[in-house]
């Protein structure tokens, strides 16, 4: 359902409590609201994160947005819902606070999560943080299991940008393995896989790239 749609809902459920003697649809609409509040949330907290990649400046909102909207999910039984908050709140660790030790508990938990709901882009999300948390701590073979598994639910789904994204990664991984050749092919083919998309931005990410392997 759309959120007009469950603000309608809610309406209607409000009218059968008032005019028809019905309590338990307080307790129905209450629950149409709840989903909306969540929803908004997660979509402003997207938002805020977007400002940060943007100009760098930390919004203390944006976690308590993640966090309210995880709440929100879990109380409500949705299980996709919860594990695209958690990775947010996982993300807001790793990239805003670049603190690795707090994201990682949680990105595994919207890992989990997200599979268990079917969910394959938001698990390819949490393999792609997962990864460079990897990374960073120089467990090279891990990270490029995680983010070849990533990518492979990302072509999955036709999420090409996001293919392009974990193409870069996986370069940087595999030149780090010392096979710069290999890397370069990675690149070649986030290259083409980004301007085929119009991905412009991520086209710049592999140019960057290319010049620094």
């Amino acid at each position: 359902m759309s959120a007009d749609d469950r603000i309608e809902q809610a309406r209607f459920l409000y009218e059968r409590a008032v005019f028809g003697g019905d309590s338990e649809a307080m307790t129905a609409a209450e629950r149409e609201l709840d989903a909306v509040e969540a929803d908004l949330a997660l979509a402003r907290g997207r938002i805020v994160h977007a400002r940060f990649l943007d100009d760098g400046h930390e919004d203390p909102h944006e976690l308590t947005l993640f966090e309210r909207a995880a709440g929100l999910y879990r109380n409500l039984g949705d299980l996709r819902g919860e594990a695209e908050a958690l990775f947010w709140i996982g993300c807001f660790h790793q990239v805003v606070r670049n603190d690795d030790a707090a994201a990682v508990p949680v990105l595994a938990q919207s890992h989990e999560k997200a599979v268990h709901a079917g969910d394959h882009l938001t698990a390819s999300y949490a393999l792609r943080h997962l990864g460079i948390a990897d990374q960073r701590a120089g467990r090279l073979e891990s990270a490029r299991e995680r983010l070849e598994e990533s990518t492979r639910l990302r072509r999955e789904v036709g999420f090409l940008p996001g293919v392009a994204a974990n193409l870069v990664g996986l370069a940087y991984v595999t030149a780090g393995q010392g096979c710069r050749d290999e890397a370069l092919e990675l690149l070649v083919e986030a290259g083409s896989i980004a301007e085929a998309a119009g991905a412009h931005g991520m086209l710049r990410h592999v140019q960057e790239a290319q010049a620094r392997l």
